[in-house]
């Protein structure tokens, strides 16, 4: 927690994830829905419509489909790093559930937070961020957008 009050982190990948190869985080996806509420009534015309292809797309995840009597639907996606995201699905249409699946595929299972800086290092340097004008010689002058070209500093006057 920062002095914000909201949790923060430095940006990083999990487990240097699609540096060699991607690897997809979501390892499991489970449909729980009733079989006669009118609440899953989108879920099931997913199952029937869409969970094949879905399952088809991404052969890594297993796709889960649990019927149960007087049950709320929802989906739960397990990953990697062991977290588990549960996403209440009552009264969705199919589609906005399958791009509701579709986003808990592409994640990661980390939470969302205020990312703290855009870069870091785990070695920081004292002599700060480079630029690409960090090693510039000084006999060059400065650069100007006025003109573009480097010298000396124009003289300005006051208007009178």
């Amino acid at each position: 927690m920062t002095s914000r009050g909201t949790a923060s982190r430095f940006l990083r990948s999990v487990l240097q994830n699609g540096v060699g190869r991607y690897v997809c985080q979501l390892k499991r996806v489970s449909l729980v829905f009733s079989k006669d509420g009118p609440g899953s009534l989108g879920t099931r015309e997913f199952i029937e419509e869409g969970v094949v292809d879905f399952a088809k797309q991404n052969p890594g995840i297993v796709v889960y489909v649990s019927p149960q009597s007087r049950t709320t639907p929802k989906i739960v996606a397990e990953y990697l790093n062991g977290s588990v995201k549960e996403e209440a699905v009552t009264s969705k249409s199919a589609q906005e559930i399958a791009q509701l699946v579709r986003k808990l595929a592409s994640q990661s299972g980390l939470e969302v937070i205020r990312i703290r800086k855009p870069f870091h290092s785990d070695s920081p340097s004292i002599q700060g961020q480079w630029h690409p004008f960090t090693n510039r010689p000084p006999s060059l002058g400065l650069l100007h957008p006025q003109d573009g070209q480097a010298g000396p500093p124009a003289s300005k006057t006051a208007p009178q």
